[in-house]
Protein backbone atom coordinates (compact mmCIF):
# COMPACT_ATOMS: atom_id res chain seq x y z
CA UNK A 1 0.00 0.00 0.00
CA UNK A 2 1.18 3.70 -0.86
CA UNK A 3 3.79 2.38 -3.20
CA UNK A 4 5.00 4.16 -6.08
CA UNK A 5 3.62 2.33 -8.91
CA UNK A 6 5.16 2.40 -12.41
CA UNK A 7 2.71 1.77 -15.32
CA UNK A 8 3.99 -1.06 -18.06
CA UNK A 9 6.18 0.71 -20.42
CA UNK A 10 7.29 3.59 -18.37
CA UNK A 11 10.51 4.57 -18.66
CA UNK A 12 12.56 4.70 -15.52
CA UNK A 13 16.07 5.81 -15.97
CA UNK A 14 18.16 6.37 -13.12
CA UNK A 15 15.76 7.68 -10.38
CA UNK A 16 16.85 10.35 -7.97
CA UNK A 17 15.47 8.80 -4.38
CA UNK A 18 14.69 12.05 -2.94
CA UNK A 19 12.37 13.01 -6.13
CA UNK A 20 11.26 9.24 -5.35
CA UNK A 21 10.00 10.20 -1.74
CA UNK A 22 8.72 13.91 -3.23
CA UNK A 23 6.80 12.14 -5.79
CA UNK A 24 5.91 9.59 -3.10
CA UNK A 25 4.19 11.95 -0.38
CA UNK A 26 2.29 13.94 -3.01
CA UNK A 27 0.31 10.75 -3.58
CA UNK A 28 -3.57 10.28 -2.46
CA UNK A 29 -3.91 7.57 0.09
CA UNK A 30 -7.51 6.11 -0.78
CA UNK A 31 -9.58 3.37 1.66
CA UNK A 32 -12.52 2.05 0.82
CA UNK A 33 -14.32 0.58 3.98
CA UNK A 34 -17.65 -0.60 5.43
CA UNK A 35 -18.25 -2.26 8.89
CA UNK A 36 -21.78 -3.80 9.85
CA UNK A 37 -22.00 -2.60 13.38
CA UNK A 38 -25.56 -1.59 15.69
CA UNK A 39 -25.40 2.47 16.00
CA UNK A 40 -27.95 3.77 18.11
CA UNK A 41 -28.19 7.52 17.23
CA UNK A 42 -25.89 7.57 13.82
CA UNK A 43 -27.01 11.31 13.86
CA UNK A 44 -24.88 12.16 16.56
CA UNK A 45 -21.85 10.86 14.85
CA UNK A 46 -22.18 12.65 11.97
CA UNK A 47 -21.27 16.04 13.17
CA UNK A 48 -17.83 14.62 14.90
CA UNK A 49 -16.46 12.77 12.07
CA UNK A 50 -17.06 15.54 9.59
CA UNK A 51 -15.17 17.84 11.60
CA UNK A 52 -12.05 14.98 11.66
CA UNK A 53 -12.38 14.54 8.49
CA UNK A 54 -12.06 18.61 7.45
CA UNK A 55 -9.57 18.98 10.24
CA UNK A 56 -7.24 16.27 8.47
CA UNK A 57 -7.23 17.20 5.11
CA UNK A 58 -10.02 14.49 4.35
CA UNK A 59 -12.13 14.42 0.84
CA UNK A 60 -14.53 11.72 0.03
CA UNK A 61 -18.12 10.41 1.26
CA UNK A 62 -18.97 8.09 4.48
CA UNK A 63 -22.75 6.75 5.44
CA UNK A 64 -24.04 6.20 8.80
CA UNK A 65 -27.11 4.18 9.39
CA UNK A 66 -28.04 2.25 12.84
CA UNK A 67 -26.58 -0.99 10.50
CA UNK A 68 -23.00 0.66 10.32
CA UNK A 69 -20.83 2.85 7.84
CA UNK A 70 -19.48 2.78 4.44
CA UNK A 71 -17.37 5.00 2.37
CA UNK A 72 -14.26 6.00 0.64
CA UNK A 73 -12.07 8.56 1.74
CA UNK A 74 -8.74 10.43 0.52
CA UNK A 75 -6.45 12.37 1.35
CA UNK A 76 -2.48 11.99 3.11
CA UNK A 77 -1.24 9.39 4.54
CA UNK A 78 -1.04 10.72 8.21
CA UNK A 79 -4.27 11.91 7.54
CA UNK A 80 -5.98 8.88 6.45
CA UNK A 81 -4.51 7.09 9.06
CA UNK A 82 -5.68 9.96 11.94
CA UNK A 83 -9.42 9.50 10.71
CA UNK A 84 -9.18 5.72 10.60
CA UNK A 85 -8.02 5.58 13.78
CA UNK A 86 -10.85 7.51 14.91
CA UNK A 87 -13.98 5.57 13.32
CA UNK A 88 -11.87 2.60 15.05
CA UNK A 89 -12.81 4.39 18.14
CA UNK A 90 -16.84 4.30 17.17
CA UNK A 91 -19.35 1.54 18.76
CA UNK A 92 -18.14 -1.65 17.45
CA UNK A 93 -15.70 -0.53 14.88
CA UNK A 94 -12.75 -1.49 16.64
CA UNK A 95 -12.22 -4.68 14.30
CA UNK A 96 -12.27 -2.16 11.45
CA UNK A 97 -10.98 -3.31 7.68
CA UNK A 98 -10.34 -1.48 4.53
CA UNK A 99 -9.07 -1.89 1.27
CA UNK A 100 -6.26 0.93 0.32
CA UNK A 101 -5.19 2.58 -2.86
CA UNK A 102 -3.02 5.29 -4.19
CA UNK A 103 -3.87 8.18 -6.74
CA UNK A 104 -1.62 10.64 -8.27
CA UNK A 105 -4.50 13.49 -8.01
CA UNK A 106 -7.21 14.09 -5.08
CA UNK A 107 -10.17 11.79 -6.01
CA UNK A 108 -13.14 13.97 -4.22
CA UNK A 109 -13.80 17.33 -4.61
CA UNK A 110 -14.52 17.93 -0.83
CA UNK A 111 -15.85 15.80 2.27
CA UNK A 112 -19.89 14.45 2.47
CA UNK A 113 -21.10 12.67 6.04
CA UNK A 114 -24.34 11.42 5.12
CA UNK A 115 -26.99 9.49 7.27
CA UNK A 116 -28.77 6.91 5.49
CA UNK A 117 -31.51 4.01 6.39
CA UNK A 118 -28.82 1.66 4.74
CA UNK A 119 -24.93 2.05 4.28
CA UNK A 120 -25.83 -0.09 1.08
CA UNK A 121 -29.52 -0.26 0.04
CA UNK A 122 -31.19 -3.64 -0.80
CA UNK A 123 -34.55 -2.55 0.41
CA UNK A 124 -35.17 -5.84 2.59
CA UNK A 125 -35.91 -5.45 6.50
CA UNK A 126 -34.80 -8.50 8.12
CA UNK A 127 -31.26 -8.68 6.25
CA UNK A 128 -28.37 -8.53 8.63
CA UNK A 129 -24.96 -9.65 7.84
CA UNK A 130 -23.85 -9.85 11.73
CA UNK A 131 -26.37 -12.71 12.14
CA UNK A 132 -24.49 -15.07 8.89
CA UNK A 133 -22.92 -14.39 5.67
CA UNK A 134 -21.57 -16.75 3.08
CA UNK A 135 -18.45 -18.44 3.14
CA UNK A 136 -15.91 -16.22 2.80
CA UNK A 137 -13.10 -17.03 -0.20
CA UNK A 138 -9.79 -15.55 0.07
CA UNK A 139 -8.74 -14.23 -4.12
CA UNK A 140 -5.96 -17.17 -4.04
CA UNK A 141 -9.09 -19.22 -4.09
CA UNK A 142 -11.57 -18.12 -6.16
CA UNK A 143 -10.22 -19.26 -9.76
CA UNK A 144 -10.32 -22.68 -8.37
CA UNK A 145 -14.11 -22.48 -6.76
CA UNK A 146 -15.42 -20.76 -10.09
CA UNK A 147 -14.00 -22.96 -12.24
CA UNK A 148 -16.12 -25.90 -10.73
CA UNK A 149 -18.82 -27.48 -12.46
CA UNK A 150 -21.57 -27.18 -9.44
CA UNK A 151 -20.70 -23.47 -8.92
CA UNK A 152 -22.73 -20.53 -10.33
CA UNK A 153 -20.58 -16.90 -10.26
CA UNK A 154 -22.81 -13.83 -9.67
CA UNK A 155 -22.02 -10.53 -10.06
CA UNK A 156 -24.47 -8.40 -7.54
CA UNK A 157 -23.25 -5.11 -9.25
CA UNK A 158 -25.11 -2.52 -11.14
CA UNK A 159 -25.26 -3.22 -15.03
CA UNK A 160 -23.29 -0.28 -15.31
CA UNK A 161 -20.59 -1.68 -13.72
CA UNK A 162 -20.59 -5.04 -14.69
CA UNK A 163 -20.44 -3.54 -18.47
CA UNK A 164 -16.69 -2.40 -18.12
CA UNK A 165 -15.87 -5.81 -16.87
CA UNK A 166 -16.37 -9.03 -14.70
CA UNK A 167 -15.13 -12.73 -13.99
CA UNK A 168 -15.28 -14.66 -16.61
CA UNK A 169 -18.24 -16.86 -16.63
CA UNK A 170 -20.47 -14.93 -14.79
CA UNK A 171 -24.16 -14.65 -14.25
CA UNK A 172 -25.28 -11.10 -15.02
CA UNK A 173 -28.03 -9.80 -13.09
CA UNK A 174 -28.40 -6.79 -15.24
CA UNK A 175 -29.60 -4.42 -12.15
CA UNK A 176 -29.59 -0.87 -12.12
CA UNK A 177 -29.24 -0.93 -8.50
CA UNK A 178 -29.11 -3.36 -5.83
CA UNK A 179 -33.14 -2.55 -4.52
CA UNK A 180 -33.96 -5.01 -7.79
CA UNK A 181 -31.63 -7.83 -6.66
CA UNK A 182 -33.92 -9.84 -4.32
CA UNK A 183 -36.63 -9.55 -7.30
CA UNK A 184 -34.20 -10.83 -9.50
CA UNK A 185 -33.51 -13.63 -7.66
CA UNK A 186 -37.32 -14.65 -6.79
CA UNK A 187 -37.56 -14.65 -10.61
CA UNK A 188 -34.41 -16.98 -11.53
CA UNK A 189 -33.67 -18.82 -8.64
CA UNK A 190 -34.38 -22.12 -10.04
CA UNK A 191 -31.92 -21.97 -12.70
CA UNK A 192 -29.37 -22.35 -10.07
CA UNK A 193 -31.24 -25.36 -8.38
CA UNK A 194 -28.48 -27.68 -7.24
CA UNK A 195 -25.72 -25.11 -7.63
CA UNK A 196 -23.18 -23.66 -5.02
CA UNK A 197 -23.10 -19.82 -5.21
CA UNK A 198 -20.55 -17.80 -5.32
CA UNK A 199 -21.68 -13.79 -5.47
CA UNK A 200 -18.58 -10.58 -5.32
CA UNK A 201 -19.05 -7.24 -5.79
CA UNK A 202 -16.46 -4.27 -5.99
CA UNK A 203 -15.08 -4.43 -2.20
CA UNK A 204 -17.54 -6.82 -0.52
CA UNK A 205 -20.31 -5.04 1.32
CA UNK A 206 -22.90 -5.99 -1.04
CA UNK A 207 -21.95 -9.41 -0.58
CA UNK A 208 -22.42 -9.29 2.89
CA UNK A 209 -26.27 -8.64 2.46
CA UNK A 210 -26.86 -10.80 -0.75
CA UNK A 211 -25.09 -13.83 0.85
CA UNK A 212 -27.64 -13.46 3.83
CA UNK A 213 -30.44 -12.94 1.81
CA UNK A 214 -29.59 -16.22 0.13
CA UNK A 215 -29.20 -17.99 3.29
CA UNK A 216 -32.64 -16.77 4.32
CA UNK A 217 -33.98 -18.13 1.21
CA UNK A 218 -32.64 -21.39 2.27
CA UNK A 219 -29.86 -21.63 -0.06
CA UNK A 220 -26.95 -23.32 1.53
CA UNK A 221 -24.01 -23.05 -0.25
CA UNK A 222 -23.34 -19.85 -0.60
CA UNK A 223 -19.30 -18.12 -1.24
CA UNK A 224 -18.73 -14.47 -1.79
CA UNK A 225 -15.16 -13.45 -3.01
CA UNK A 226 -13.31 -11.87 0.60
CA UNK A 227 -12.29 -8.29 -0.42
CA UNK A 228 -14.09 -8.21 -3.54
CA UNK A 229 -13.05 -7.38 -6.65
CA UNK A 230 -10.20 -4.88 -5.48
CA UNK A 231 -8.19 -7.48 -3.77
CA UNK A 232 -8.66 -9.95 -6.53
CA UNK A 233 -6.80 -6.85 -8.55
CA UNK A 234 -4.77 -6.68 -6.25
CA UNK A 235 -3.40 -10.31 -5.15
CA UNK A 236 -3.90 -11.97 -8.41
CA UNK A 237 -1.20 -11.77 -11.39
CA UNK A 238 -2.78 -10.77 -14.19
CA UNK A 239 -1.41 -13.59 -15.88
CA UNK A 240 -3.59 -15.97 -13.81
CA UNK A 241 -6.64 -13.91 -13.50
CA UNK A 242 -10.21 -14.57 -14.79
CA UNK A 243 -10.77 -11.00 -14.38
CA UNK A 244 -11.84 -9.37 -17.78
CA UNK A 245 -12.20 -5.35 -18.05
CA UNK A 246 -11.46 -3.19 -16.22
CA UNK A 247 -13.69 -2.21 -12.54
CA UNK A 248 -15.71 0.37 -12.26
CA UNK A 249 -14.83 2.63 -8.81
CA UNK A 250 -16.98 5.35 -6.92
CA UNK A 251 -14.25 8.28 -7.49
CA UNK A 252 -12.51 10.28 -9.83
CA UNK A 253 -10.18 7.78 -11.04
CA UNK A 254 -13.66 6.22 -12.30
CA UNK A 255 -12.13 2.45 -13.28
CA UNK A 256 -8.97 0.45 -11.99
CA UNK A 257 -7.14 -2.30 -12.93
CA UNK A 258 -4.59 -5.02 -12.31
CA UNK A 259 -2.38 -3.83 -9.74
CA UNK A 260 -4.81 -1.53 -9.01
CA UNK A 261 -3.39 0.62 -11.43
CA UNK A 262 -6.01 3.64 -13.02
CA UNK A 263 -8.08 2.24 -15.52
CA UNK A 264 -8.78 3.59 -19.44
CA UNK A 265 -12.49 5.16 -18.51
CA UNK A 266 -13.57 8.55 -18.16
CA UNK A 267 -17.10 9.51 -16.40
CA UNK A 268 -20.53 10.74 -18.62
CA UNK A 269 -21.20 13.54 -16.25
CA UNK A 270 -24.68 13.63 -17.42
CA UNK A 271 -25.29 9.71 -16.66
CA UNK A 272 -22.34 9.11 -14.50
CA UNK A 273 -21.69 6.03 -16.45
CA UNK A 274 -18.16 4.96 -17.54
CA UNK A 275 -17.69 5.93 -21.07
CA UNK A 276 -13.77 5.14 -23.02
CA UNK A 277 -11.78 8.20 -24.47
CA UNK A 278 -13.22 7.09 -27.79
CA UNK A 279 -16.34 7.10 -27.14
CA UNK A 280 -16.04 11.22 -27.08
CA UNK A 281 -15.90 10.46 -30.73
CA UNK A 282 -19.27 9.34 -31.06
CA UNK A 283 -21.66 11.71 -32.45
CA UNK A 284 -23.86 11.41 -29.47
CA UNK A 285 -20.89 12.62 -26.86
CA UNK A 286 -21.54 16.21 -25.86
CA UNK A 287 -19.45 16.79 -22.93
CA UNK A 288 -21.30 16.55 -19.58
CA UNK A 289 -24.45 16.45 -21.33
CA UNK A 290 -24.83 13.22 -23.36
CA UNK A 291 -23.27 10.31 -24.70
CA UNK A 292 -23.94 7.18 -26.35
CA UNK A 293 -25.35 5.62 -23.21
CA UNK A 294 -28.18 8.31 -22.06
CA UNK A 295 -28.73 10.44 -25.31
CA UNK A 296 -32.25 9.14 -25.10
CA UNK A 297 -32.73 9.46 -21.83
CA UNK A 298 -32.69 13.56 -20.92
CA UNK A 299 -35.30 15.74 -22.26
CA UNK A 300 -33.96 18.85 -24.01
CA UNK A 301 -35.02 21.28 -21.02
CA UNK A 302 -32.47 18.48 -18.69
CA UNK A 303 -29.59 18.65 -20.98
CA UNK A 304 -30.07 23.05 -20.95
CA UNK A 305 -29.42 22.81 -17.70
CA UNK A 306 -26.70 20.41 -18.31
CA UNK A 307 -25.00 22.83 -20.72
CA UNK A 308 -25.23 25.58 -18.38
CA UNK A 309 -23.48 23.60 -15.86
CA UNK A 310 -20.67 23.02 -17.86
CA UNK A 311 -20.59 26.46 -18.62
CA UNK A 312 -20.34 27.46 -15.14
CA UNK A 313 -17.22 25.34 -14.88
CA UNK A 314 -15.41 26.53 -18.05
CA UNK A 315 -15.82 30.69 -16.09
CA UNK A 316 -14.56 28.72 -12.49
CA UNK A 317 -11.56 26.87 -14.80
CA UNK A 318 -10.61 30.48 -16.42
CA UNK A 319 -10.80 31.98 -13.34
CA UNK A 320 -8.60 29.43 -11.71
CA UNK A 321 -11.36 28.07 -9.35
CA UNK A 322 -12.78 24.98 -8.83
CA UNK A 323 -16.41 23.81 -9.63
CA UNK A 324 -18.39 21.51 -7.63
CA UNK A 325 -20.40 20.58 -10.23
CA UNK A 326 -18.36 17.58 -11.49
CA UNK A 327 -17.76 15.78 -8.14
CA UNK A 328 -17.97 12.01 -7.55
Amino acid sequence: MGKVRIRAGQAIGRLDPLKIGAYAASMYTIAALYHFTRFDNPAALQAPLLDVARREGISGSLLLAQEGINGTIAGSRTGIDAILTYIRKLPGCADLSWKESTANDQPFGKMKVRLKKEIVTMGVPDVDPRASVGHYVMPEEWNDLISQDDVVVIDTRNDYEVAIGTFEGAVDPKTKTFREFPDWWAQNKDRFHNKRVAMFCTGGIRCEKSTNFLISQGVEDVYHLKGGILQYLEDVPAEDSKWDGACFVFDNRVSVEHGLAEGPHELCHACRRPILPDDKNRPEFEDGVSCHQCIDEFEEARRDRFRERQKQMALARARGERHLGREM
